[in-house]
Parts: structure tokens; C-alpha cells; sequence
């Protein structure tokens, strides 16, 4: 692989003629009130670069809210990738990873928005040719003194957190540049070389996870990913999903367990799976507590009858190890009572628009 120059992004950046340098691809399905939001502070903070070095790509995935038609008329800049069936969240991102020219990629929810200087911020970890990804510290928009996360973490007993979820902002602000497990989907930032090594996000798992799985392909490869406290991003926590939604838990549920089997090296995996098992026994009894033990006893059950797809992604990660740039890397960590406490104090999910339950991005497939 061909090394980067150090200072690459900030170079190319300047450089009007050259084609994107980055791609930031916003996917949306009836989400036009957040879309207008997450667009205007693009363009608001992106001013002059719009068109040349960055370029904006909607997937509008069949939309019935008039999201492209008003695209159209408002931003013509923004290039939109017109969707005519909706598929759900990864069939339309991995469109919009294909229609981006940029040798970087953000991919960003529709509900987030973005900060003055987060490009350059986002970008100035590509220097070093073995990063892969990029989390930047994404702070809650209804609460910005609230953190939503600053990079996931992967506990090898099978529980993804975001690091210092619902913690106070200022105990990140001056974080230094660290590495992470991965970047959350909600706003990262990714080598373009390295996605597409990778393969993109996977369109089993539909929505919900498919970040995380991306982050261990992206390790599998020999990539590594960092956290930069200095691109912040807002997000408003899942205000495009229905988290009371029982369809959206079974397949939180069904997904968790894709990740664990499908991407733990072996060696990890025979020794994580006794206490793998001891934490779904947790998880189930705090459901039950709560009458949602159903859809999480579904969704597990869904994942054991995948198992001829997570046999598949095994051989698919060995082969990634085989062409690796570096040799892979997982950053595993143990589970902390911090993250239990950060987890169960974590801000409150918002919903800022109507759900349609029928719609691929909101119903199990």
C-alpha cells in the first residue's frame, strides 16, 4: 500500500481542482425535517468547498415525504442517488459508498449536524496510512453538554458501548487523539480504499450493528481506528428509530449475535463464548423484568438460524486476514462498571418524526 503523505488531507483540501477529497454520504428514508437540519450545517460550515474538494451524496431510499424533489430545488449542489424501492438503512448507504468520488468518506445519519472546521478535524488521522477510520466526538443536539459517544468499544464477552455515553462533554473535550475499537456510524469517518476492502456495511443485519461489524472487517484487514475529540459532530440519540419498537429489539437482538459469532478471531471466540452465554442470561432476566423478553428470545433465535451466513463471513474474515495491510488488531476490552453505569444512565432517545412501522428501516426484515 502506498503511504500517504503526513499532511495529505490539509493539501488536497486547498487544492479547488482536484476531484472530493471527501465524500460525505447522508443516507434518509422520510426523514426531509432532519435531512433539512443535517444539510444547512454542511453547508453552513462547508462554505466555498461544497461542489469542489467536498462533495454531499443523498440516498433518498424511496421516500414518500418529497425529500428529493426538495433536494433538488434547494441544494443542487448536494448530489442525490434516487432510491426507487426503500431497502432499509445498509442498502442505502452502501449506494452512496458507491457513488462517492472521494478518497475519504464520512457516512452520517440524517439526524446529526456538523461543526465549524470537522473536515479538516475528521480527516487529519489519514495521515497515517494504517487508519482506517476516524471517530470524532459526537455530542448529543438537544443536550451538547452530553456526549453521545467518542468511539465504540467492543467487550470480547460480546457487548458493543459507546465510550462515555450520557457522560458530561467536558470530560472530552480535551481528550488526546487515541485509539478505538471503531467508529460509531452515526458520523465516522473512513479511508475509501479501506471500505471497499472491506466490502462495505453487510445487508444482513439491516440496520442497527452494522457499524460494528464494519469496524472488526476494517480490523480484519489491518486497519486501525482512531478517536479525535477535535471533529465534533451533534447527534440526536435515535431519532429516526422507534427503540420501543419490539420488531427494532428483536433485530438489535438477532444482530448482536451476528457480530459476535461472525467476526471473534478463533482464539477469542472458545474462550469468550462461557461468558458470552452468562451475559445473554443477564441480558435476558433484565428484559424479562421489564416484560421484553420476547422479542429478545426471538432475535437470538433468529441469529441461530443464520448460521450458515455466519459460517460464510468467517471464511469471508479469513480471507481479509490473509490480504491484510497490517497485521489485524482487535482492541477488545473487558466490560467496566463504568460502561454498565453509562449504559443505564444514558441520555433519553428522542423521536422528532412520525415512524412509519410498515417501512424497511423500522420493521425486522
Amino acid at each position: 500500500m502506498t503511504s500517504a503523505p503526513r499532511n495529505e488531507p490539509r493539501q488536497v483540501l486547498a487544492d479547488r481542482d482536484a476531484l472530493p477529497v471527501c465524500s460525505i454520504v447522508i443516507p434518509t428514508y422520510n426523514g426531509r425535517a432532519l435531512l433539512e437540519r443535517c444539510v444547512s450545517s454542511i453547508v453552513r460550515h462547508g462554505a466555498g468547498r461544497l461542489g469542489g474538494t467536498i462533495e454531499v451524496v443523498v440516498v433518498d431510499d424511496g421516500s414518500s415525504d418529497g425529500t428529493s424533489e426538495w433536494l433538488l430545488r434547494e441544494y443542487p449542489v448536494v448530489r442525490l442517488v434516487r432510491r426507487q424501492q426503500n431497502g432499509g438503512f445498509c442498502a442505502a448507504a452502501n449506494a452512496g459508498l458507491a457513488a462517492a468520488r472521494g478518497r475519504f468518506l464520512q457516512l452520517l445519519n440524517n439526524d446529526t449536524e456538523v461543526t465549524p472546521g470537522w473536515v479538516e478535524a475528521g480527516l487529519e488521522p489519514f495521515a497515517d496510512p494504517t487508519v482506517g477510520s476516524v471517530a470524532p466526538l459526537v455530542l448529543v443536539r438537544s443536550d451538547p453538554a452530553r456526549v453521545d459517544s467518542a468511539g465504540d468499544a467492543y467487550s470480547w464477552i460480546g457487548w458493543p458501548t459507546k465510550r462515555g455515553h450520557g457522560e458530561p462533554a467536558a470530560r472530552w473535550l480535551e481528550r488526546p487523539v487515541e485509539e478505538v475499537f471503531g467508529a460509531s456510524g452515526s458520523s465516522a469517518f473512513y479511508r475509501a480504499e479501506a471500505v471497499h476492502r472491506a466490502g462495505g456495511l453487510d445487508p444482513l443485519f439491516g440496520s442497527y450493528y452494522e457499524d460494528v461489524d464494519l469496524a472488526f472487517r476494517l480490523r480484519w484487514a489491518g486497519y486501525r481506528c482512531v478517536f479525535t475529540p477535535h471533529c465534533r459532530i451533534r447527534h440526536e440519540v435515535s431519532a429516526t428509530y422507534d427503540h420501543g419498537s419490539p420488531a427494532l429489539q428483536r433485530r438489535m437482538a438477532r444482530n448482536a449475535e451476528l457480530v459476535f459469532w461472525s467476526n471473534l478471531p478463533p482464539g477469542m471466540l472458545s474462550l469468550a463464548i462461557g461468558p458470552h452465554l452468562a451475559f445473554l442470561a443477564a441480558q435476558a432476566a433484565w428484559r424479562l423484568a421489564r416484560g421484553r423478553l420476547r422479542p429478545f428470545v426471538s432475535g437470538k433465535l433468529d441469529a441461530l438460524r443464520a448460521w450458515t451466513e455466519i459460517r460464510a463471513r468467517r471464511r469471508l474474515r479469513a480471507e481479509l486476514a490473509q490480504s491484510a495491510v497490517a497485521p489485524p488488531h482487535f482492541a477488545l476490552t473487558a466490560s467496566s462498571l463504568q460502561d454498565i453505569r453509562n449504559h443505564l444512565r444514558r441520555p433519553p432517545e428522542r423521536s422528532r418524526i412520525e415512524l412509519d412501522e410498515t417501512a424497511a428501516w423500522t420493521t425486522f426484515p
